[in-house]
């Protein structure tokens, strides 16, 4: 693991670690290949080069930006994309006139008008964005990746949960933001194991951020003593004390991740019912058997 300096804290679960000054990147180097031969400006064009920085450090960007070049129209259409590139410093060849400049980094973007003279143009963009890497954990445990799934929202006044900005995100993945504080849902399992927490994403720097799970797997079986073979095609309904639903599964053991908590397990079995009381405890995977008497 490569050492570097971290600023950590931990709030409501969530345990975060910055990277300061460090720029997000999600590229893994590779063989060298010969450069790209510049493009050439004919009779009447000019050269337009482009790069592009992070508002917060100034550093460059290497990697992850599309960008657009578009052109207004007179009669007030929307503007035309005339070049597009996925390089991180670009050259396009292109008649005199104003342009429209447009870099994406992931969800985040910047916009600038410029004007293309005869003699060409360099111009820098700066891009207020930084990244998000997500991770769970049960105490000190790093949860599976497989097991995990996060969505990032951004806070709405009045809304405490927000627009959904990207679902479906998993562990490690790098997420491209503009700077600010968004609102982090983890789900572990596919039952009510759920964590939530306000990240804050800072330009030109990657934030690492753990969201720490109190849950557990739970196995569940019908036997007919203790220690016993499970029965086969078993349907099992784990409610709450007051009677709400959380998860059903049919097996001989299903297996079901659960917050800490107390619960009621109910199981059929060729039209008998038979149910008993547990309770879960974070971090501790354990069978629950239900005695068929």
């Amino acid at each position: 693991m490569v050492a570097a300096l971290f600023m950590s804290l931990s709030v409501s679960g969530l345990a975060i670690a910055q990277t300061p000054g460090a720029a997000p990147s999600s590229t893994t180097p590779g063989p060298l290949l010969p450069p790209l031969a510049a493009p050439t400006a004919r009779p009447g064009q000019a050269m337009l080069s482009l790069s592009a920085q992070f508002s917060g450090n100034r550093k460059p960007i290497r990697s992850g930006l599309v960008w657009r070049v578009l052109t207004e129209s007179a009669d007030g259409s929307p503007p035309k994309i005339v070049a597009r590139s996925n390089e991180a410093e670009p050259s396009f060849v292109l008649d005199p006139g104003v342009y429209l400049l447009h870099a994406a980094y992931g969800f985040a973007s910047a916009t600038k008008r410029v004007t293309l003279g005869a003699q060409g143009l360099s111009d820098r963009l700066s891009v207020s964005a930084g990244a998000l890497s997500l991770a769970g954990s049960i105490g000190e445990t790093p949860i599976a990746p497989a097991q995990l799934n996060f969505s990032i929202f951004v806070p709405l006044q009045g809304n405490s949960e927000g627009r959904l900005v990207a679902s479906n995100v998993k562990s490690g993945e790098l997420i491209r933001l503009p700077e600010g504080t968004y609102h982090i849902v983890s789900t572990y399992g596919d039952s009510n194991a759920i964590q939530r927490s306000d990240v804050r994403v800072e330009s030109g720097q990657v934030t690492q951020a753990t969201l720490h799970h109190r849950a557990a797997q739970v196995t569940l079986k019908l036997v007919a003593g203790p220690g016993g073979e499970a029965f086969a095609g078993t349907a099992f309904s784990v409610l709450t004390p007051g009677g709400d639903v959380i998860r059903e599964a049919i097996g001989a053991f299903p297996q079901v991740i659960l917050a800490e908590g107390d619960y009621v397990l109910i199981a059929r079995q060729e039209g008998q019912v038979f149910s008993r009381d547990f309770k879960v405890e974070a971090g501790r995977d354990r069978d629950i058997e239900v005695i068929a008497r």
